[in-house]
């Protein structure tokens, strides 16, 4: 009886471990992770979007010229900012609305970069203690951003990976119907970073 019970649980170990080989566990746990580093990214991109209201009390009351360009970051943001852009779990393996997000977010990156690039004409402006706040805490976004999306798309192709190598392909396919996700991209190079402003005065640039 010993014998049969050791057998038998001998059998159980093998067929748990052939299951845990055919991706039974490590498909659904990649795919987890690359969620969570989504989560990551979007809430990175929210952080710069909540930035935007206190560069619009800083712009306006300060360069009042501006204000076309600073529309156009008000309205990226509102655009970026829409429930229908963002993206559930669910979408991640959606290309083209994973495209919608990001042209939306690189939308608003041009808008914003275009902005501070004007600024350099406003020496009283980037003066402001206010100001230098803002482009410390939107810089320090940016690098989170960066990182952010590194993470993810290594998550997803760590992901992807799994879901067509052997044996983790069996049960990716036969068991959890997995399919790709989607790699975050920027539609333009250098669309997620902020510019190097000189925020010196035009005196000490002399």
């Amino acid at each position: 009886m010993t014998r049969i019970f050791a057998i038998r649980t001998f059998l159980l170990g093998a067929f748990a471990l052939a299951l845990s080989a055919c991706g039974i566990n490590s498909v659904p746990a990649a795919e987890e992770n690359a969620k969570a580093k989504w989560a990551d990214v979007e809430a990175q991109f929210q952080r710069r979007a909540n930035l935007i209201p206190n560069l619009e009390q800083i712009v306006m009351s300060s360069a009042e010229q501006e204000r076309q360009t600073l529309n156009e970051v008000i309205e990226a943001r509102a655009s970026a900012t829409r429930p229908e852009i963002q993206l559930d779990e669910g979408d991640l393996n959606d290309p083209a609305k994973m495209q919608q997000y990001q042209q939306a977010q690189n939308q608003l990156g041009g808008a914003l970069s275009r902005l501070l690039v004007s600024v350099e004409r406003y020496p009283e402006l980037r003066s402001q203690d206010n100001f230098g706040r803002f482009m410390t805490q939107l810089e320090g976004t940016e690098n989170r951003i960066a990182v952010a999306i590194r993470d993810y798309n290594e998550a997803v192709r760590q992901y992807n990976t799994t879901i067509r190598t052997f044996p983790d392909t069996i049960g990716a396919n036969i068991i959890h119907g997995a399919e790709p996700l989607v790699p975050y991209e920027a539609v333009s190079e250098g669309a997620e970073t902020a510019p190097q402003l000189d925020m010196r005065s035009d005196a000490e640039a002399n």
